[in-house]
């Protein structure tokens, strides 16, 4: 006889932070077309060959790991996460994922022709160093394909999670960011920063049910150090890829202090202490996620001043009739 189905009861929390995260998301929920980066035409024109490529290939390794996320990531974690008020959370950040890999296409239809789009789309499936991010961020999600997966296997499949959300995914928000902090393509960046901000709070949430899973290891010192091999050799990768997409604009030592920066939040959303000395990080991405439309923390805003309207309604001339007492 097979076990009862259970439906999620939302009236008795599992834990305390599920509602939580829950609500956030809800409050943050946007889609791509309530924004118009056809407003940035004249900008993406006045920007240097080089400036467009490498916003293009930033864009375009970003839709990857997305992807990534959201066909294979968030499925194969929730499947295996205890709690339907958690899966539930996961459930609505898969659909986000997808949703934000759809919204790169929307800023490149904008701004480059079809021709160019495929050729992108080809750079993204043979370069190395891309590939080696998804490559490597993949294996641990497929160990869960596993007949019985054990907890280790578990929190490291989580770190892996918070490794793309809170880490990998920043050499690829630096140049939209720092282009808005120069008032350039600000209205694609504020898709950018919709993006960042549902990141911020996704490795958020899985650091939590990782943190909670690896007080329950055997042997935590030993994951620790395979997870914290895992970043290294990432953090390794991501310096050569800074250097592919970077060096040409001249911002390779900025970005690396930026994924340096980013690294060490990865880190502590997973609750361990940050591994690399960070001096400053660019006062121009800064500016570029501290706009008045988005704020980059925990409590994002949904406004923004390039939403477009929704739901339109047309006043006729009965609008302005009011009902009023002559005696008055």
């Amino acid at each position: 006889m097979h076990n009862s189905y259970k439906a999620v009861n939302w009236n008795t929390p599992e834990n305390d932070y599920a509602g939580l995260f829950w609500e956030q998301n809800l409050r943050q929920f946007w889609i791509d077309t309530e924004y118009i980066p056809s407003k940035d035409i004249d900008s993406w024109k006045s920007l240097s060959p080089e400036i467009q490529q490498t916003y293009k290939r930033a864009l375009g390794g970003l839709t990857l790991l997305d992807t990534l996320q959201s066909h294979t990531g968030m499925p194969k974690l929730l499947d295996h996460i205890d709690g339907l008020q958690n899966k539930a959370v996961l459930s609505f950040m898969c659909m986000m994922e997808a949703i934000h890999a759809k919204s790169y296409s929307t800023i490149f239809t904008t701004v480059n022709s079809t021709a160019e789009i495929n050729e992108l789309f080809d750079w993204v499936e043979s370069n190395k160093l891309l590939q080696f991010k998804a490559a490597t961020i993949d294996k641990y999600y497929r160990k869960l394909d596993a007949d019985k997966v054990n907890d280790e296997t578990l929190f490291m499949a989580l770190a892996a999670s918070v490794f793309l959300e809170s880490f990998l995914f920043y050499s690829g928000f630096f140049m939209p960011l720092w282009l808005a902090g120069q008032g350039q393509m600000v209205a694609s960046a504020d898709i950018i920063k919709k993006i960042v901000a549902d990141e911020s709070i996704h490795g958020v949430f899985v650091g939590l049910l990782a943190q909670d899973l690896y007080k329950k290891l055997p042997n935590p010192e030993k994951t620790k150090q395979e997870m914290v091999n895992l970043l290294m050799e990432l953090y390794e990768n991501e310096l050569k890829y800074t250097d592919e997409l970077y060096t040409e604009a001249g911002l390779t030592a900025d970005v690396k202090e930026y994924v340096r920066y980013n690294a060490n939040k990865a880190m502590m959303n997973l609750g361990f202490e940050e591994l690399f000395e960070v001096k400053s990080v660019n006062s121009i991405v800064l500016n570029g996620l501290n706009g008045e439309t988005t704020q980059h923390d925990f409590f994002s805003k949904k406004s923004t001043n390039y939403e477009k309207s929704m739901e339109v309604v047309y006043l006729h001339d009965d609008d302005f009739l009011m009902d009023t007492d002559p005696a008055i």
